[in-house]
C-alpha cells in the first residue's frame, strides 16, 4: 500500500495532477502499474532508484516503491511516464 501511494503521490504532483491505476494478479505475483501524462524524466539507467541523500525533502517516492518491492520498472518518454512494481513469487 506504501509503495502504491507513493507512485500515485508522484502522478498527480509531477505528472498533470492525475493518473491510471491498474492492478492484476500474474502468477504468485501482485502487479500494480501508474501512468501518467506528466513531462517525462530520465529514469535511473539500471537497478533500482538510488537513495535521496537524508536532508533530501523530496525524491524518495520512487526509491521507497522500490525498496518495498520486489520488481519495478519505469518508462518515461515525452508524454508520460509509468511505473510497474510487483510483489509475490513471479515477481
Amino acid at each position: 500500500m506504501v509503495a502504491v501511494n507513493e507512485l500515485l503521490t508522484n502522478a498527480v504532483r509531477h505528472g498533470g495532477g492525475e493518473g491510471r491505476l491498474r492492478l492484476w494478479r500474474s502468477g504468485g505475483a501482485v502487479v500494480c502499474e501508474v501512468a501518467d501524462s506528466g513531462e517525462g524524466f530520465a529514469p535511473p539507467d539500471a537497478g533500482p532508484a538510488h537513495k535521496p541523500a537524508p536532508d533530501t525533502p523530496g525524491g524518495w517516492g520512487l526509491w521507497l516503491a522500490g525498496e518495498l518491492t520486489d520488481h519495478m520498472e519505469i518508462e518515461s518518454r515525452t508524454d508520460g511516464t509509468t511505473v510497474r512494481i510487483s510483489s509475490g513469487a513471479s515477481a
